[in-house]
């Protein structure tokens, strides 16, 4: 199959035009008319993804490898080190991540895992209303059980609970969009100590979902929407990177 094919099914589903200014999503290794034999997804280009990699695979990541921009390209630093393996096996990468989160990340995270079905998303949160309130205890075991999270830091300032915010990966960058509701919980990954301290003086409370564990739903999500099309996709795991002692 040639990467265009695939690559316009992936633009259809999730418009890389709705990525945010300072990503970087689409192609970013190989051509279009690249001819490929292997579908693979997977959160992103590590180790152990390039080790189990068939040559000429298409592999499509939600983490960019090439964020920023090159100035040389170095093979023993990162991501060139990466990059000089890709090349090798004549793989190709395109790489979905804030447009994938608009479009489906989010909304599978809150409507599907934890099972939020009356939600809606706006400024790139999924806002959803419970079906009961919650003490942020009772909230957060249940966020916990559902999304096996080993363990869990939470902000405990809104009282009772009866709406929560969700964003994958690390999205407090939107917390101006949360502040200022009532019996508000913001979930989301990344939440550092000063972070907490903001949420506190506005009276909104916090869990912490984690990065890697909020966002490892990426290749599944691809897989099925690529298999309904008639195409195979092999998920390959990425390993996280953090391990919990």
């Amino acid at each position: 199959m040639k990467v265009k094919e695939i690559y316009e099914i992936l633009k259809e589903c999730s418009p890389f035009e709705m990525q945010e200014a300072w990503d970087n999503c689409g192609l970013q290794v190989g051509g279009m008319e690249n001819e490929v034999e292997h579908l693979v997804a997977a959160l992103e280009i590590d180790l152990q993804v390039l080790e189990k990699l068939e040559p000429k695979s298409l592999v499509i990541v939600h983490h960019p490898l090439i964020f920023k921009g090159l100035k040389q390209l170095d093979t023993e630093s990162y991501p060139s080190n990466y990059l000089k393996i890709l090349l090798q096996k004549e793989c190709v990468l395109i790489a979905m991540h804030t447009n994938f989160d608009l479009s489906h990340l989010n909304a599978y995270l809150c409507q599907e895992v934890l099972g939020f079905r009356d939600s809606y998303q706006e400024n790139g949160i999924m806002f959803a209303k419970l079906p009961q309130t919650m003490t942020l205890s009772d909230l957060a075991k249940k966020v916990q059980n559902a999304m096996g999270l080993p363990i869990l830091k939470v902000s405990d300032h809104a009282g009772e609970i009866k709406e929560v915010g969700i964003v994958c990966g690390s999205g407090f960058s939107l917390f101006s969009f949360v502040q200022g509701r009532k019996n508000f919980c913001f979930l989301t990954g990344d939440i550092k100590y000063h972070d907490a301290m903001l949420a506190s003086a506005m009276k909104v409370s916090l869990i912490d979902i984690m990065h890697y564990e909020s966002e490892r739903y990426f290749a599944e999500i691809i897989q099925r929407i690529l298999q309904k099309r008639g195409y195979k996709v092999i998920i390959s795991q990425t390993k996280n990177p953090f391990i919990f002692l």
